[in-house]
Order: C-alpha cells, then sequence, then structure tokens
C-alpha cells in the first residue's frame, strides 16, 4: 500500500507541476509574444493553440487528471499527515477548474466560433470581443491556483516521506 500510495502521489504532483508550468507559460510567454502581432495573426494563432491544447497529455493527465490523482492520493491517505495537504491542493485545482471552464473556455470557444480570420471583415472587432486583457487577468489566478497546488503536492511528499520513515 505504501508503494501504491507514493506513487499516486507522485503522480498527482507531477500532473499539477506540469499544468503549472502551461498556465505560466502562456503568462509569461504565449499571451505576451500574441500581444504584438496584427490582429489575424494573434486570432489565428490563438485559435490553433486552443486546438492543439485539447489533447490527452494536457486535458487527461494534467488538467482532469490532477484532479482525479489528487483525489485518489488523498483517499490513499484518509487518516495520514499529509491528507490535509493533498486535500488543500486538490481544492485549489478544482477552483482552478472552475475557472477554466467558466471564464477562459467560453473565451476560447468565442474566438473560435468567429471563423477562419483571413474571412473576418473586421478582425479588430473580433480581437477586441475577446478581451485579452480579461483572459490573461484570470489565467494569472490559475497560475497561482496552479503554483501552490503543486507546492503544497511537493509538500505533502515530503510529509508522506517522514511519516513512513517514522512508522
Amino acid at each position: 500500500m505504501t508503494i501504491l500510495r507514493t506513487l499516486v502521489l507522485l503522480a498527482a504532483t507531477l500532473s499539477v507541476g506540469l499544468g503549472a508550468g502551461v498556465y505560466t507559460l502562456y503568462a509569461h510567454t504565449v499571451m505576451p509574444g500574441l500581444a504584438a502581432t496584427d490582429d489575424r495573426t494573434f486570432i489565428g494563432a490563438f485559435q490553433a493553440m486552443d486546438r492543439a491544447i485539447l489533447n490527452p497529455w494536457f486535458l487527461g493527465f494534467s488538467f482532469v487528471g490532477s484532479a482525479v490523482l489528487g483525489g485518489l492520493a488523498a483517499v490513499l491517505c484518509l487518516g495520514r499527515p499529509e491528507l490535509p495537504w493533498i486535500a488543500a491542493a486538490v481544492a485549489l485545482h478544482v477552483v482552478l477548474m472552475v475557472v477554466t471552464m467558466a471564464v477562459n473556455v467560453p473565451l476560447n470557444d468565442a474566438l473560435k466560433a468567429a471563423g477562419p480570420p483571413a474571412a473576418m471583415a473586421d478582425p479588430a472587432a473580433v480581437r477586441a470581443a475577446f478581451d485579452a486583457a480579461r483572459w490573461e487577468g484570470w489565467n494569472m489566478l490559475r497560475v497561482g491556483l496552479s503554483v501552490v497546488s503543486f507546492a503544497l503536492l511537493a509538500w505533502s511528499l515530503v510529509v508522506h516521506g517522514r511519516a513512513d520513515a517514522v512508522g
């Protein structure tokens, strides 16, 4: 049981860490880079990235997988000293998921629904309607939530190791 607990907790930590990297990369590289482009390039590139991120690695392992693995780690660690750290990390990740589904995904979907940038009569209006500042602000919340969740899970591994060393 100790090996299973450790492996699941490690997998949960890795999945959250990889997700934190994605949100952080968007914050400090992708969105600033796109901001420097013209309207059609911004729209086309964002649409392409949004389609590409809908893949098993991100959705399956980092987005949904983090919650599933974190929940499983919590169940496997019931009554153990690392449980509060795991539970807090999972709770933060669930908030991240809600923010993503309530704010970022609808903005992404509206931009994709606008159609191909080459066919747009007014790409500046489409870009303005997307509201990159709103998307980025909520993404910064996702950065914070995911980084803290990752840190909590990393700490839970330390607590887990100490508890196993004593027990």
